[in-house]
């Protein structure tokens, strides 16, 4: 005979606690409401984390090993955290404020108004003070490669911006994609859910979320498997989803609520790695996962910055080179420095939940967005050339020795053929009108249906340009906010 689940009854349930979730169980604790929170992952301590290889951490703290596929041509590898902190817990902890021409133009688009940079100034700061968040200067003899791409910028004249990151006295271990070993990192884990914890919250790790009930009108109840089986049913008063811009739409799929159109066009951010090798030594394992930033191809989507490098990460960048290129380059490694190109896509991603909880993610790679990719390419290369650099390593096993060399082969590459990887998913049930494409109200509503609030990427009208990490907080701010005013 079945075990009968357990029941149980509560004031509020945030599920997942990420960027969005984490905020709400906050708010909702210092506002005396005593959430819990579900989190499908693991929690997973400092220590542990120290303990720890990287391979070991990445298969610990991500959905999939990080290897989750978006298929297409071509077929993009997708990362995110799945532990206690979300993404916090494996991102680079960056927290870059919104642009303001972003959120007008998302309140003219969306019809929601309440948003705009002056909406969330308030929430921001709060933000930036309680992450510890500082423009992070570089150190010598650290970043470098930083050093070298803010070299390449000032050489031509481009704008760059030093990284804004939320971070308390970070001792550069490199290890930020998998796991900060020192807890310099600040994120959710060991920042606002200790905070929500020590006002009454309680987190229910290794708990995943199956369905949300409801009768066509009201959520009556969430029913959720915990980590030895057993199946639980929590019936709540109001439930915050804040599961991520991929697991949010999955779930309101799996309970039938606007599933139809929730997760149908999903926005990413796609990266591709390009590796520079330069004459003088970069040593860019000694530092962190990057201090500067290009920014002046940034109204166009496009952004290149350093990226973590490991010998695994750069034999891995260079899996479709004859073996004797990462050879080669493995050997000099302290010349190297991995750059990333980072493009915000128009073509989106769809999200179909899958029996047993699997996801099923498609993508149409637009020709606008190949022609960006190229366009990014070709900028990556104006600016390591400038700052020094001897070689790129770029897609389609190239070698290239200079900026004409790049230029001759840019326009007839195919980034249908190149190794392309997300790390940011936004807009899978965007806040709009509905005559305007939007699933949910300014209070992060699905229509319809009460007793539900979407608080995560899964809201954002669209795709940032950005990292997304603070304007996710900043709208779970205020959401959770116009949920706790008095009416």
């Amino acid at each position: 005979m079945a075990e009968r689940p357990a029941v149980i009854d509560c004031d509020a349930l945030v599920i997942g606690s990420g960027a969005g979730g984490a905020v709400a169980a906050l708010e909702l604790a210092r506002a005396g409401r005593q959430p819990i929170v579900l989190e499908e992952g693991p929690e997973v301590s400092v220590a542990d984390i120290a303990e720890a290889s990287p391979a070991a951490n990445m298969r610990r703290l991500y959905r999939n090993a990080g290897l989750s596929p978006i298929h297409g041509r071509p077929t993009i590898a997708f990362g995110e955290g799945r532990c206690v902190g979300g993404t916090t817990v494996v991102n680079g902890g960056l927290l870059w404020h919104p642009p303001t021409d972003l959120l007008d133009r998302w309140a003219l688009r969306s019809g929601v108004d309440g948003y705009r940079a002056e909406h969330l100034d308030t929430h921001l700061r709060e933000i930036t003070r309680r992450l510890s968040v500082i423009t992070h200067m570089q150190r010598p003899p650290a970043n470098r490669d930083s050093r070298l791409l803010a070299v390449g910028a000032d050489a031509l004249g481009w704008r760059r911006q030093d990284a804004r990151r939320a971070v308390r006295g970070c001792r550069h271990s490199n290890r930020c994609a998998t796991g900060c070993p020192t807890g310099a990192k600040q994120s959710m884990a060991l920042t606002y859910l200790p905070q929500a914890r020590r006002r009454g919250a309680r987190v229910d790790a290794g708990t995943r979320a199956v369905r949300i009930g409801h009768d066509g009108r009201t959520v009556t109840a969430v029913y959720a498997v915990g980590p030895d089986g057993r199946r639980t049913t929590y019936r709540p008063n109001v439930v915050f989803l804040a599961a991520g811009a991929l697991g949010t739409p999955a779930l309101l799929q799996r309970s039938g609520i606007h599933a139809r159109r929730a997760g149908r066009h999903t926005a990413i951010h796609v990266n591709l790695r390009v590796n520079a090798r330069f004459a003088d030594p970069v040593a860019a394992r000694d530092g962190t996962i990057f201090t500067t930033q290009l920014h002046e191809f940034a109204d166009l989507g496009v952004l290149v910055m350093p990226a973590n490098l490991t010998p695994g990460t750069l034999a891995a960048s260079l899996a479709g080179h004859p073996p004797h290129v990462p050879a080669r380059l493995l050997a000099a490694i302290d010349h190297v420095g991995t750059y990333t190109v980072q493009v915000r896509m128009s073509g989106g991603v769809r999200v179909t939940a899958l029996p047993g909880g699997g996801l099923l993610l498609r993508h149409h790679l637009r020709a606008s967005d190949r022609e960006l990719l190229r366009f990014g390419l070709r900028q990556a290369a104006r600016v390591l050339f400038a700052a020094g650099a001897v070689e790129l390593y770029a897609p389609e096993r190239r070698v290239l020795r200079s900026v004409a060399e790049a230029e001759a082969f840019v326009p007839g590459a195919d980034p249908r053929r190149w190794d392309l990887v997300s790390v940011h998913a936004m807009a899978s049930c965007p806040m709009g009108l509905p005559e305007r494409g939007g699933m949910c109200d300014g209070y992060g509503r699905p229509y319809g249906l009460r007793g539900l609030h979407l608080c995560d990427a899964s809201v954002l009208p669209g795709a940032t340009g950005v990292s997304p990490q603070g304007t996710i907080m900043a709208f779970a701010h205020e959401i959770t906010a116009r949920y706790l005013a008095p009416t």
